[in-house]
């Protein structure tokens, strides 16, 4: 299809008059807009509880196993008496 039979074609599909829009779509549109906002922040609050619990299991085992404390050396033998 050469440049000027597209750019034909194009101006023919804009000039065109756009098909009626049915009466009843509204109402359905914004039905399925409110149901997939509603999916969204129940998602978007369902990811921030998720970072926060493991924010919360972090802090928690950062304060038990302490991975910041050097270990004690297991390879001097104990000191005795002299």
């Amino acid at each position: 299809m050469r440049v000027l039979d597209r750019e034909a074609l194009v101006r023919g599909m804009l000039e065109r008059t756009p098909p009626p829009v049915p009466s009843d779509l509204y109402p359905e549109v914004v039905r399925r807009g409110g149901r997939i906002r509603r999916r969204a922040t129940a998602a978007r609050r369902l990811l921030w509880l998720a970072l926060l619990a493991a924010a919360l299991a972090f802090v928690i085992w950062a304060s038990v196993a302490r991975p910041w404390v050097e270990p004690p050396s297991t390879t001097t033998p104990p000191v005795s008496d002299w």
